[in-house]
């Protein structure tokens, strides 16, 4: 149970820096004329329960012309950190259960 929860949080905090990245590039060209804005969507890996993934639409073109609306990618970046910071706490909690684990077992 916590060896797969380290697995289930290191993959929340990979697809979420993915998806903090994502934005970073969309605020980055919130001035770039024709410029088409990026979405990051999530999905679950397989298989299922094993944690989150970007998925691959989801780092193609949004199909949003025009740049990007800085509320919005302001509010996506907040989600963003959110989810990389609960997924950190699974892994410490993870890590704590794996530690009592190995001391009750020597």
């Amino acid at each position: 149970m916590a060896i797969s929860s380290l697995g289930t949080g290191l993959s929340g905090l990979q697809a979420n820096q993915q998806a903090l990245g994502v934005e970073a590039h969309n605020t980055a060209n919130l001035t770039t004329q024709g410029y088409a804005a990026r979405s990051a969507n999530f999905s679950e890996a397989r298989p299922a329960g094993t944690g989150v993934i970007l998925s691959a639409a989801g780092r193609e073109l949004s199909g949003a012309h025009g740049g990007t609306d800085p509320a919005t990618s302001i509010t996506n970046s907040l989600v963003y950190k959110l989810g990389f910071e609960l997924s950190a706490k699974v892994i410490q909690a993870a890590d704590e259960r794996l530690g009592t684990l190995i001391d009750i077992r020597a």
